[in-house]
Formats: structure tokens, C-alpha cells, sequence
């Protein structure tokens, strides 16, 4: 069964996937950067590929996404797989994301919106006025390229506005298998945060949970902001796509204390404020 991990763009998706293959999927917790691909993202291209879909045809591809997923299950049916997702959880042409027969549950990390802007401006290369344009508007279709510029390899996701994203993916609290997580939280109280992590993936899978001290220690070590900066800057990092030029765009450019709310231009930042104002009050970031 599947265990979405889901957010908006440059919410902090990355960050949970390294903490979650270090500890559950590597032998001494510690990072490396090939461990990524242990957890991949859906839809992915190659997956459809395999199975004989016309990856070219979006509309082909969401009438196969469950049936994708049945097939992504039955490879064991026991295991919990976990897949990244930036796609809103919405019916699209009246077809559905997934249901409950593939899904075990959902992590939602969500990352406060006036810092996503910033992030998301440099990962796709457009100004801080055309990013918050970007997440207030309610996008059908987005390009999300699949570390490349070649359009026979990106993958088609639907993630909506940002408001859309975090709001539809609620569903799954009312059966109880919703954690939603706040970027913030994981990175100011690493530990206790992926251990809330941690206990709701064993209570879904019904098995319990007990921690290895050294593999935490490792995996919240090895996944720190600086050391995934220096990893970047030593071996190059497999999520960072390049420009219009061929240069590669910097992944960890922006942390938390760099990416402060208030360093947004006052005009964008209180446009955001208004335009978000009951989720952004819900969730204290304001």
C-alpha cells in the first residue's frame, strides 16, 4: 500500500524523503544523495512507460493512475511503498488521483507560503511577482521537468494553486490517516518531528515502532541544510534542473533563516496574506 508524501513545489518535500530513506532505507542512516531515488515521484514517466502508456497523452496517463498504482502494489502488497506527489488531490476529468484501496495514508509537509515564493522563483527561474502569481492561481497543468529540458521527459503534473494542493489533500483526516507537517517544524525540531513521522507510518502499517538510536542520530545528521549544501557542492545533486543556458540551477540555495516571511516585497507579501488569509491564520503563520 502507498503512503503519499504530498506538498506544494519547494515545500520541503525533498528534506522529509532524505530523512525517510536514510532511516528506513539505508543500513546506517546516513545520506547520500542516490538515495532519492528510493522514494519516486507520481506520476513518473518510466513507471507508465514500462506498462505501455503513451506518455505523451496526459489524458491517457490520469485514466491510468490508479491502475498504475494497482500495479505498483502488486509488486508486494505488504510492503509499504512510499511516493512523492505534488499533485492536488482533485478528481481530474472526472477521474480520480487515487483511492482507498492503494493508499495507506498521507504526509502533507507544508511550508508557510511567502517562503515558498522565494524558493520557487530561483528553482524555475521567474521573478518573486510571477511566483506568487504562480501559487495563487489555480494551475491545471504544470510542467514539471523531470531534470530536463527535453519535452519527451517531463511529466505532466496537476497541482493546482496552492490553496487547492494543501485544502483537497485534507480528505484523508477524516478517516485518520492524515499527518500534516509543517516544513518549519522539521527543521527547527528535526528529531521530534520525524519521530511524529515515524509513529504514524508504523500505526498505519500496524506494527510497532522501535527507533535506533544511531540511525536517527545519522540520518538527522547527514540531512541538515549545510551538509545537503555541501553535498550539492561537492557531487552535484540528481533534483537540480538547469537553465534556459544549460547551467545548473542551485537546489539548497534557500534555508529557513534565509528565506524569512517578512523578506518578501511588502506589496506580494500582503497580497498573499489576503489572498490566503484563512489557511495562513489556520496554519499560525500569521
Amino acid at each position: 500500500m502507498i503512503i503519499w508524501l504530498a506538498s506544494y513545489p519547494k515545500s520541503g518535500n525533498t528534506f522529509l524523503r532524505s530523512l525517510l530513506v536514510s532511516y528506513l532505507l539505508t543500513k546506517d542512516g546516513k545520506f547520500q544523495s542516490k538515495d532519492l531515488e528510493k522514494i519516486t515521484q507520481f506520476p513518473d514517466k518510466n513507471v507508465f512507460k514500462k506498462l505501455g502508456f503513451d506518455t505523451l497523452n496526459d489524458e491517457e496517463m490520469v485514466k491510468n493512475y490508479i491502475k498504475v498504482q494497482e500495479k505498483i502494489n502488486l509488486i508486494d502488497n505488504k510492503t509499504i511503498k512510499f511516493l512523492k506527489t505534488h499533485s492536488s488531490f482533485y478528481d481530474i476529468n472526472g477521474h480520480k488521483f487515487t483511492d482507498l484501496n492503494n493508499t495507506l495514508g498521507v504526509i502533507y509537509i507544508v511550508r508557510d507560503p511567502r517562503s515558498v515564493v522565494k524558493s520557487f522563483a530561483n528553482h524555475n527561474q521567474m521573478s518573486l511577482e510571477q511566483a506568487t502569481n504562480k501559487i495563487l492561481e489555480f494551475t491545471t497543468l504544470t510542467g514539471e521537468k523531470k531534470h530536463s529540458l527535453n519535452m519527451k521527459d517531463q511529466v505532466v503534473t496537476h497541482m493546482g494553486s496552492w490553496s487547492s494542493n494543501y485544502n483537497t489533500w485534507k480528505e484523508f483526516k477524516k478517516l485518520d490517516r492524515y499527518l500534516l507537517i509543517k516544513y518549519e517544524d522539521l527543521v527547527s525540531e528535526t528529531e521530534k518531528t520525524f519521530l511524529q513521522i515515524l509513529n504514524f507510518i508504523y500505526k498505519l502499517g500496524k506494527s510497532k515502532l522501535h527507533i535506533d538510536s544511531n540511525k536517527l542520530k545519522n540520518a538527522i545528521k547527514s540531512t541538515t541544510f549545510s551538509e545537503m549544501q555541501k553535498l550539492e557542492r561537492e557531487q552535484g545533486f540528481p533534483e537540480a534542473i538547469k537553465d534556459a543556458e544549460g547551467k545548473k540551477i542551485t537546489f539548497f540555495k534557500y534555508g529557513l533563516n534565509k528565506n524569512d516571511p517578512n523578506s518578501l516585497p511588502e506589496d506580494l507579501k500582503v497580497k498573499i496574506e489576503r489572498k490566503l488569509k484563512n489557511e495562513i491564520e489556520e496554519l499560525g503563520y500569521i
